[in-house]
């Protein structure tokens, strides 16, 4: 079967990043934090939806490596004066093997199942965040995590500075994620999604795909809580919660699931209503709530997948990928 082109969806992103890139000439400090918060919450989101949209696996435990991450910086940061690329490496490698070893619990399951197990696995470290008060300082978290040093006279201090390291960061991570959902393991993910049994007839390890998916989308989920902590200099366990975890997932199917950069516009409607609404009524959440129940009612497909349904009925093919099972033998991983 073809691979799909990436360059079908080359030219938006390259024009969204550009664009992007030129908000700090116009935009205030308060904005500019805002799009970070975006950049950052909508690494999260994309590497969820390599297991809800792609795979098929939806996960309410997925702050749970965000937060090892996050921590892992400001353990290493705070307490070791650590460098930035080693405590950033260090971190993404915590979230690696807290997902490597939560896949091997959770992945045998599936449906309601699996949804229940990554919730009971992400309240773990929850609790862990909250009663490991020597490392973690429970309730108050962890303070005080400065801003890296880059290396070659860049520092982050600075709001402008940090703002383009995370749109960097975001774009780096999502170009990565787009490429391996065209791979041929992204389209096996997309066939084990639609129909476990055939793959196996076609002998493919579902298991493993499932596995190794899964640790790669905690790999990059640990990105965003990297990112995260340096940029906010302080965690704590509200960043490892349920609410976390479905924040995350409410991103995801706001902005369309199986679409990827859908997560980051979910990401930015999320982040900007959240502020928006806090600012104007002490009732916000309520508003929120209802403002989001609307649009999962009448935008089932998400803001991005609405897009796409209305470009199809327009006659004019959507910015996508053909979704389809592979049909002939294996080639990815796990094949005979």
């Amino acid at each position: 079967m073809p691979r799909p082109r990436p360059r079908l969806q080359g030219w938006p992103a390259a024009a969204a990043i550009a664009a992007l890139a030129l908000v700090p000439l116009a935009a205030s400090s308060y904005y500019l934090h805002l799009l970070t918060l975006t950049f950052v919450y909508g690494i999260m989101a994309m590497s969820l939806d390599l297991l809800v949209g792609y795979t098929g696996l939806s996960s309410l435990g997925h702050a749970a490596y965000f937060g090892v991450a996050g921590y892992t910086v400001g353990v290493l940061s705070t307490r070791f004066g650590l460098g930035f690329w080693p405590t950033a490496a260090l971190a993404v490698l915590a979230a690696v093997a807290t997902a490597a070893l939560f896949g091997l619990l959770a992945i045998r399951a599936a449906g309601a199942y699996f949804l229940i197990i990554t919730l009971a696995l992400g309240q773990i470290i929850w609790g862990l965040a909250y009663r490991w008060v020597s490392v973690t300082g429970g309730d108050n978290g962890l303070r005080g995590i400065p801003r890296p040093a880059l290396g070659w006279g860049i520092h982050l201090g600075q709001i402008h500075a940090f703002y383009y390291f995370a749109l960097a960061v975001t774009a780096a991570a999502a170009g990565a994620m787009y490429l391996l959902t065209v791979s041929p393991f992204g389209l096996a993910l997309r066939g084990i999604r639609e129909s476990e049994s055939r793959m196996r007839v076609l002998g493919y390890d579902v298991w493993l795909h499932k596995y190794l998916v899964f640790v790669i989308a905690g790999a990059f989920c640990g990105v965003g809580g990297t990112v995260y902590a340096f940029y906010n200099g302080f965690v704590s366990p509200t960043d490892v919660s349920l609410v976390a975890s479905a924040n995350a997932l409410l991103m995801v199917i706001l902005g369309g699931t199986g679409t990827l950069f859908g997560s980051v516009v979910g990401s930015a409607l999320l982040v900007f209503l959240q502020n928006l609404l806090s600012g104007i009524t002490q009732r916000w959440l309520t508003v929120l709530g209802a403002i989001l129940v609307l649009a999962v009612i009448y935008a089932p497909a998400g803001i991005v997948g609405a897009g796409q349904v209305l470009a199809r009925r327009l006659g004019t093919p959507p910015r996508g990928h053909a979704v389809a099972a592979p049909t002939a033998g294996p080639n990815g991983v796990g094949g005979s």
